[in-house]
C-alpha cells in the first residue's frame, strides 16, 4: 500500500531527518552516510565524504566494501551487501540501487509503510564502462546532490572527452613530452584508465592511484597495465609517458622528477571561466563523475519524487529552479563536497543572475 503525502504527514513524523550528524532513521536507528561516528552508518560509497571513520558498523555495497577497508582500515565491521536485495532493520527496508558515480557507487532506498525514500549520495546517469549503470529508482522523496546544479554545466559525451585526452598525450609523446593528468585517486583515475588507448604508450601511476587500483584489482576487476612512480630524480623512462596523479600531487613539486611535463586536469570544473589559468596548467579536460544540469533534472524526474532535498552544490539555485518545475524542493546543510575540492572555483562561482530566466 503507497500512501498519500497527506497520509504520511498526519499520522507520523517523516521516515528520514537531517540531523547534525547526518542523515537519520529514526525507526531503524542508522544514519546514512554520517559525518560524525555512529553506532551504524549505511554507506553511498567509498569517497571520503561520505565514508567516515569511527562509526561502529557500516553497511555498503559489496564492490565498495574492499576500497572502503582501505581507506578506513581494514579492522572496520562492514557488511556488504548486493544492489537490489532487501535488509530489514527494525521493519524499514533499505535497499542499495547503482548511482553510476563511481565503482561501488550506489543510491539507498528507504521504506516503511508506504512511505519511500531514495538518498542519492553522489551520481551521474552516463555509463562510463567502469561503475555500475545509474539506475532510476522510484519514491516520494529523493534527496540529491547539485554539484553541477547550473545550466552551463552541459557534458559531451565521454567517448568524445577520452579522444581529446589521446590526442593530446599523442602530440606530447611526439614532442617528448610528459603528459600528466590529475584526476581522483578513487573513480575518475581508474575511469580514465579504463577508456586511455593504451597502444600510445606506457602508463604510470602516482602512489596513492596505483594503491587503490590495487585495490580494484583486487576485486578482479580488469585495469590495463600501470607502473608506480618511485624515486626522486628525473627518468627518462618516463619521456612520453602518461602519469595519473591526484591533483595535489599533480600541482606541486612531485611534478619536478618529469622531463618537460605537459600538466592537464579532468574535472567538470575545467568547462569554466578561469580555472586552467588558477591551476597553472596547459590543458583542462571536462570530465566528471557527477551528473550535469540535465542529468540532475532528468534524474529527478525519473523518480516519480513530489519532495526533493538539495545537499551539496549549488542547493538555493536548484532548489529554487525545482520549485518552479512544481517540485517541494529545498536545500539541506550537510558535510558533503562533490567534485568541489578537485578544483578551486572560488572566483567563478555563477550569481542566480547569471543564469537565463528561463531557468528560473
Amino acid at each position: 500500500m503507497i500512501l498519500s503525502m497527506e497520509q504520511i504527514k498526519s499520522d507520523r513524523p517523516p521516515l528520514l531527518t537531517f540531523t547534525n550528524a547526518g542523515i537519520y532513521c529514526a525507526k531503524a536507528d542508522v544514519y546514512i552516510d554520517p559525518w560524525r561516528p555512529v553506532e551504524k552508518a549505511l554507506i553511498t560509497h567509498g569517497h571520503s565524504d561520505h565514508a567516515r571513520y569511527g562509526s561502529r558498523h557500516y553497511m555498503a555495497v559489496e564492490s565498495a566494501v574492499p576500497v572502503i577497508k582501505y581507506r578506513l582500515g581494514s579492522h572496520i565491521k562492514i557488511q556488504g551487501v548486493s544492489y537490489g536485495a532487501s535488509t530489514l532493520i527494525n521493519g524499514v527496508k533499505f535497499s542499495f540501487h547503482p548511482a553510476g558515480h563511481i565503482l561501488g557507487s550506489a543510491q539507498i532506498r528507504v521504506e516503511y509503510q508506504g512511505e519511500i525514500w531514495v538518498v542519492s549520495g553522489d551520481y551521474k546517469i552516463e555509463d562510463d564502462g567502469l561503475s555500475e549503470a545509474f539506475e532510476p529508482v522510484r519514491c516520494q522523496h529523493f534527496v540529491t546532490e547539485s554539484t553541477f546544479g547550473l545550466p552551463a554545466f552541459h557534458w559531451e559525451p565521454q567517448d568524445q572527452v577520452m579522444e581529446k585526452i589521446n590526442q593530446w598525450w599523442r602530440e606530447n609523446r611526439a614532442q617528448g613530452k610528459t603528459s600528466i593528468i590529475a584526476a581522483y585517486a578513487l573513480g575518475k583515475a581508474q575511469r580514465i584508465l579504463r577508456n586511455i588507448d593504451t597502444g600510445i604508450g606506457p602508463i604510470f601511476t602516482h602512489g596513492a592511484i596505483e594503491n587503490t587500483n590495487e585495490v580494484i584489482r583486487g576485486q578482479k576487476v580488469a585495469l590495463p597495465h600501470t607502473e608506480r612512480v618511485v624515486g626522486q630524480a628525473k627518468d627518462k623512462k618516463h619521456d612520453g609517458a602518461l602519469i595519473i596523479a591526484p591533483p595535489s600531487a599533480a600541482h606541486s613539486s612531485w611534478i619536478q622528477k618529469f622531463t618537460e611535463p605537459s600538466v592537464a586536469v579532468a574535472s567538470g570544473w575545467m568547462g569554466m571561466r578561469g580555472a586552467k589559468r588558477r591551476r597553472s596548467v596547459e590543458t583542462g579536460f571536462v570530465l566528471s563523475d557527477h551528473a550535469d544540469w540535465d542529468g540532475l533534472n532528468h534524474a529527478i524526474q525519473a523518480t516519480g519524487a513530489d519532495h526533493v532535498y538539495v545537499t551539496h552544490g549549488y542547493t538555493d539555485i536548484f532548489s529554487k529552479w525545482l520549485c518552479s518545475q512544481g517540485y517541494d524542493a529545498q536545500p539541506v546543510k550537510t558535510a558533503y563536497v562533490g567534485e568541489t575540492a578537485d578544483v578551486d572555483t572560488s572566483e567563478d562561482i555563477v550569481a542566480e543572475s547569471d543564469i537565463p530566466d528561463e531557468k528560473l
